[in-house]
């Protein structure tokens, strides 16, 4: 399990833990006048939260590596991502509750748009929205091929779910998503000799499904990738000795967080100030808080600096609706780097932000940003270190050794 060595340390006292994720948080100034979205937006009560903290940065997986989604959330819950691996379609299909068991393969879809020559000319099928998606991804889910069972589920706009059920599957797979326009998908081939099964199997499939959507004006073509099964993680409470729950709009980080054995609320309110009143309405039903915010990264990956950091204000302005809740521990952080400048996640630290009124060590920085917390008194450390820091501030661990 994480941190097994934290096990006999647990001490399940009531007290609560809000761990707060902007998605993409950190960025990057490219002149020492410049600016990140954190330093352009107006933050008073996250400068004031940080003047009372402490801060920090964090490594997601090691320095130097560009972490995907996935692994970056997996160390933040205290499972080493290294370690326990896990694919994009396993976390695509539990975020919308689709079972994926041991031995299933999933993987995640996007409908796309082929030319003539069946070159991919859009790899979102001009984001085509999800009332025009649904029948198109319903053709797809009648695709069947004999010796398998396999099931289509839509999950928003143009991003599907493939699940395929059968005898002697491996999910060894490669993309098929070129990551280009201009190309044509990639060949599926099998990366193992136990996925050569696999691979014929999911060829055939594809074939007949392309074939399918070959008449539709937009969205004639798709693009598979994340070949993953389930990869059987400890469960949160056996970990922590905490009831958790996740607060999140998109489905993907539900998944993850229903892979790690967190409740997952489905009536979510929109946008950071419908998601903390969320918090507040179940905060006698849980005492740790998974409350993600999606936006921050999806403006850094648009190189939006100024989308960036207008969500960051409406969460900052929305703050007090948490503040007024008493929490033992705030957390704030990013699982990964997306600066607006680069439009991709990136390797650069995390800003990190700790505040435990009855426990912190306050240091001498008072505003919430990557320079300041490069300065931070906690330093730069691992992510996978995260939970141990916020349940010794919750008073949730007890003493090592005599």
């Amino acid at each position: 399990m994480p941190h097994s060595y934290l096990k006999p340390l647990l001490d399940n006292n009531g007290s609560k833990i809000i761990l707060l994720l902007l998605d993409g948080l950190g960025g990057i100034s490219l002149t020492p006048d410049g600016k990140s979205a954190l330093e352009f937006a107006e933050t008073p009560n996250l400068d004031r939260l940080a003047a009372e903290g402490s801060l920090g940065q964090t490594i997601p997986i090691r320095l130097g590596i560009t972490p995907g989604s996935g692994p970056a959330h997996l160390a933040l819950f205290g499972y080493e991502p290294l370690e326990f691996v896990i694919g994009r379609g396993a976390l695509s299909a539990a975020g919308i509750n689709l079972a994926v068991n041991r031995g299933d393969i999933a993987a995640r879809g996007n409908l796309c748009t082929f030319d003539e020559n069946q070159n991919v000319i859009d790899r979102r099928a001009g984001r085509i929205s999800h009332t025009d998606a649904a029948p198109v991804i319903e053709l797809l889910n009648q695709v069947q091929i004999q010796g398998v069972e396999v099931e289509i589920r839509q999950v928003k706009e143009y991003r599907f779910v493939i699940v395929m059920r059968g005898e002697g599957l491996n999910p060894a797979l490669n993309d098929t998503d070129p990551q280009e326009t201009g190309a044509p998908p990639l060949q599926l081939e099998a990366q193992s000799p136990d996925s050569k099964k696999s691979a014929k199997l999911m060829n055939q499939w594809i074939e007949k499904a392309y074939q399918v959507l070959a008449d539709q004006p937009v969205a004639n073509g798709f693009l598979l990738r994340g070949f993953a099964t389930d990869p059987g993680l400890p469960a949160y409470q056996e970990a922590y000795e905490l009831d958790a729950v996740c607060i999140a709009e998109y489905p993907m980080y539900k998944g993850v967080s229903r892979l790690v054995g967190m409740d997952v609320i489905n009536d979510v309110g929109e946008g950071a100030l419908g998601e903390f009143n969320t918090a507040k309405k179940h905060w006698n039903d849980y005492d740790f808080f998974f409350i993600h915010i999606k936006k921050t990264d999806s403006y850094g990956e648009d190189g939006n600096l100024e989308g960036k950091a207008k969500i960051i204000e409406e969460v900052d302005q929305a703050l007090p609706v948490l503040l007024e809740l008493n929490p033992e521990v705030l957390i704030i952080t990013g699982d990964h780097s997306t600066p607006a400048e680069l439009k991709s996640h990136s390797w650069h630290p995390v800003p990190f932000l700790l505040w435990a009124p009855k426990t912190h060590r306050t240091d001498l920085e008072t505003s919430f940003s990557e320079r300041n917390c490069a300065r931070g008194g906690l330093g730069t450390f691992p992510a996978v270190e995260i939970m141990s820091l916020g349940l010794a501030h919750a008073g949730r661990l007890k003493k090592f050794g005599a």
